[in-house]
């Protein structure tokens, strides 16, 4: 009997102990506008701040599972969410006959589940793109965030999607 009532007086604290944990890892999740209320963000809420800083970035597409030419979204490691868009500030003629979405008419939005797969990917870009002047751009990584930017900018230019990438909440 001794033995039964040790094995459920420890059984009975472990269970409260697992209670308390499941409880502390709700916290924050209430009305009162704790950090777990915050909803990740994703490639369009970085385009919105984003284009709300540079006024001649404009939304050119949203990437779908069915549409992603690199067929990336989703996959392990590789981003969760994306976005093209187009810059004012560069010229139609330098970008005749490419397709639409292509990072070089202005640029894209890469969101990942976490900052490494996301430095692994703007790393990759850069590697891939090294010896290809005509696919080079500009790669701004913040947190899980890449901004992918066209190379038809000035550096001046595309140092204002950085300056805005680094911004990004």
């Amino acid at each position: 009997m001794n033995r039964t009532l040790i094995t459920t007086a420890a059984s009975a604290f472990l269970l409260g102990a697992l209670t308390a944990c499941s409880s502390a890892t709700g916290h924050g999740s209430d009305d009162r506008g704790g950090a777990a209320d915050t909803k990740p963000l994703d490639a369009a809420g970085a385009f919105s701040q984003l284009s709300g800083k540079i006024s001649t970035a404009n939304l050119s597409g949203t990437v779908t599972a069915e549409n992603d030419p690199n067929k990336l979204l989703g996959r392990p490691n590789q981003y969760t969410s994306k976005i093209t868009f187009t810059d004012s500030q560069i010229s139609a003629d330098d970008v005749t006959g490419t397709d639409k979405g292509d990072v070089s008419r202005g640029g894209a939005i890469e969101v990942f589940g976490s900052p490494a797969d996301a430095t692994a990917r703007a790393k990759y870009i850069q590697a891939v793109t090294k010896g290809m002047p005509a696919l080079s751009e500009y790669d701004y990584v913040h947190g899980t965030v890449v901004v992918r930017v066209s190379h038809y900018l000035t550096p001046k230019q595309a140092g204002a999607y950085k300056s805005a990438a680094n911004r990004l909440s």
